[in-house]
């Protein structure tokens, strides 16, 4: 047993490995990032396993979900996935269209280089260029995993299963997700209501990302999303500058007991930066110690 289980966000798949390989792989990138961290607080870094799921978004699988394409760019939209990108940049603080009934057509990536600038503090040339672009694929990627997630109910009951398993086996103390993985977490919790965890952690979370947010099961109710039975514990984190969660304080809608903001600086949304994070540290070393 593992007394932490990451749940990965997008661009998690390994091309050519099984899931236990890819498993192993991912988990082995993210390990020196929160030994570094919990060293800090002379804290041991215990034993972890990355509940992984990617290959099951791939669009290989039944064609009701042809979301997990290699083009990660604006331009490869359809119009309603654009609109849910207008919608996404909105609620993360730039300028809506002026005409809402128009929002398929906004200028995504002059809504999204608003948000850089005003963010970014004060990138230009060939880094802002490269922040834009990584955050674009960032937000594609997104939106066709959670397509792929949620518009083929055996695939998402796949996902569920497969995350609910690694939890089950090895009973941790601690789940932390990111990105894409809150979501799938939130939801696997929630429907397997035997998994016990004493602390849960999101970072990188979309759960309040309006068309996101519209998707989920259990569905909102009144605006408000309820706590899985099986957490004790649950502490958000989310970075400033991260327009993946967004917006970042989850406790106006979910039960979270501590919801904090960071600055990972250049890293926006990679888990990397949140797992070397001092606030990820702080929350997760009294379970671990």
């Amino acid at each position: 047993m593992a007394p932490i289980v990451l749940v990965h966000g997008i661009f998690n798949h390994v091309r050519g490995a099984s899931p236990e390989q890819a498993a192993a792989r991912r988990v082995a990138d993210c390990r020196p990032r929160l030994v570094e961290s919990l060293h800090r607080l002379s804290v041991e870094a215990p034993e972890m396993v990355m509940a992984y799921y990617a290959d099951l978004l791939r669009p290989d699988l039944p064609d009701q979900a042809q979301s997990a394409g290699d083009d990660t760019s604006f331009d490869g939209l359809s119009a309603a996935e654009r609109a849910a990108a207008a919608e996404w940049l909105a609620a993360a603080g730039a300028v809506q269209p002026a005409d809402p009934q128009n929002v398929a057509l906004a200028p995504l990536r002059q809504m999204l280089g608003w948000l850089v600038d005003q963010r970014g503090g004060g990138l230009s040339g060939t880094a802002r260029e490269q922040t834009i672009r990584r955050l674009e694929r960032a937000i594609v990627a997104n939106l066709r995993e959670v397509e792929a997630y949620t518009t083929w109910p055996q695939r998402r009951n796949l996902v569920r299963e497969r995350v609910a398993e690694v939890i089950r086996r090895e009973a941790p103390a601690v789940v932390i997700a990111h990105s894409l993985g809150s979501y799938v977490t939130y939801e696997t919790l929630h429907a397997h209501i035997d998994l016990q965890v004493e602390l849960l952690v999101t970072v990188g979370s979309p759960l309040r990302v309006p068309s996101l947010a519209r998707r989920l099961d259990p569905a909102l109710r009144s605006g408000r999303g309820a706590r899985p039975a099986g957490v004790k514990q649950w502490v958000n984190i989310a970075d400033a500058g991260d327009v993946v969660a967004v917006p970042p304080k989850l406790a106006k809608v979910f039960p979270v007991d501590v919801d904090k903001t960071c600055d990972n600086g250049l890293g926006f949304h990679g888990i990397g930066g949140y797992l070397a994070n001092g606030l990820l540290a702080a929350a997760v070393a009294p379970y671990i110690s």
